[in-house]
């Protein structure tokens, strides 16, 4: 709603859709980093000045949190709201903290019921409200938000639907998110986290044994990690709402560390210089990432390369690209079509089936297929590698998406285009 104005003006100016991806995605990181910075501000205010800078910098070098900030997920909407919940929760309005999260959970992600569960809880046995208080109002609050979600989610999908309580069937009853690949029990505890929050979680963990009013907000959190750990499908996005929350933690110790720093004695001394040590090791960490992250989309590149060189150019007026599976899992969307040209994302298709449809262009993991000429290879991330000369880390890549063009184009020009054997094998990052 708040992009609309723009990306309609966009359309009447012609500017390419690509543009209204730019928009929508810089709007919705907007109002999360809003949220963050609210939540910064209540920090500011109940643990003080110090600790709402260094949850600010302990946000700034985790790559995750940010990376996500403006992804049109979910998860992405329920993270703002679950920032909106625990600053009021730390303003001391326990109504407005359920009311949040019952939004999320209603209208979102289902799952945000079991961070609900043990938040609600901790408020009831803190008597910071009445169970009956409570009660009333994630009712209202559930039927109001379940009446928008159908109301809306429906006319979108063309069908009466609530999409959460379909996704929490589909999740906990039929515990088919399987489907989708498995993790151990332990994983969000031993990867996920550590790769989320990187220095902020021995942070986090020394700052609920040094500021004792961080407990109740990290204990939820774990319980809400600990209670989704049971479902065998993991991502890291399920778990990135808690990220927030404890890094409030790791703030509080950070702060304390800093203020003592002068104090005789070694001790606070050593670990400030450890706490700095491990800030500089995530950032870097985070630019690591970064780098790889930005060699993971091929697909999408793939269409925007060869939207430069045919539709743009006009070589080929009209075109009929598929898109395969791989490539659309990587970086291709509806905001990258342009005008005039069609596009398909048929599965199950042979090899040979390709040149019977009429296409015009593939986009393919395959680097031959009969009755296609290979255009260009376009490279994805593989691995990182170390080596002793500068620099010293490098973003290695390997062919992942194919460019093909039909054979019967013969009048089309491929002077442009460098052929499958001309890649870039390796990036880097110092």
């Amino acid at each position: 709603m708040v992009a609309y104005p723009f990306v309609f003006a966009m359309k009447l100016l012609g500017i390419p859709k690509l543009y209204a991806l730019f928009t929508v995605r810089f709007v919705l990181g907007a109002l999360v980093l809003g949220t963050l910075h609210h939540l910064r501000q209540e920090v500011s205010r109940q643990f003080g000045v110090p600790t709402s800078k260094f949850f600010a910098i302990l946000t700034i070098v985790q790559f995750h949190l940010l990376f996500y900030c403006s992804r049109p997920l979910p998860n992405t909407f329920a993270l703002a709201l679950v920032n909106l919940a625990f600053t009021s929760w730390l303003s001391g309005s326990p109504e407005s903290t359920l009311r949040y999260l019952v939004v999320a959970a209603a209208v979102f992600r289902c799952d945000m019921i079991l961070l609900l569960a043990p938040v609600g809880a901790t408020l009831l046995l803190a008597r910071s409200i009445s169970f009956w208080n409570a009660v009333k109002c994630c009712a209202i609050t559930a039927i109001l938000s379940i009446g928008l979600s159908v109301a809306v989610d429906s006319i979108f999908w063309q069908r009466r639907v609530w999409p959460e309580f379909e996704v929490l069937w589909f999740n906990s009853v039929l515990n088919r998110s399987s489907e989708w690949g498995t993790s151990p029990f332990h994983w969000y505890f031993t990867s996920a986290l550590p790769r989320a929050m990187m220095a902020g979680l021995p942070l986090a963990l020394l700052g609920v044994l040094l500021e004792r009013r961080t407990a109740k907000f990290v204990l939820p959190v774990l319980i809400f990690i600990t209670l989704y750990s049971k479902l065998p499908h993991k991502e890291l996005r399920f778990i990135l709402v808690g990220v927030p929350v404890l890094n409030i933690a790791g703030a509080t110790a950070m702060a304390r560390i800093y203020n003592n720093r002068w104090k005789p004695g070694f001790i606070w001394r050593t670990f400030y210089s450890l706490a700095l040590v491990m800030l500089m090791a995530s950032f870097g960490v985070s630019m690591v990432i970064a780098a790889a992250s930005h060699a993971n989309y091929p697909g999408g590149h793939a269409l925007r390369v060869l939207h430069s060189k045919e539709a743009v150019a006009s070589e080929v007026s009209e075109g009929f690209v598929h898109i395969d599976v791989l490539t659309a899992m990587t970086g291709v969307s509806r905001f990258c079509e342009v005008p005039h040209w069609r596009y398909s994302k048929e599965e199950g298709l042979f090899l040979e089936d390709y040149s019977l449809r009429n296409f015009t262009h593939l986009l393919n993991e395959k680097d031959s297929i009969p009755g296609f000429l290979c255009l260009q290879a376009i490279p994805g991330f593989s691995r990182l590698r170390l080596q002793k000369t500068f620099p010293q880390l490098l973003v290695v890549t390997e062919p992942k998406v194919f460019v093909h063009r039909a054979e019967y184009l013969d009048d089309a020009d491929t002077g442009e285009w460098p052929g499958c054997d001309a890649w870039s094998g390796t990036g880097w990052f110092g």
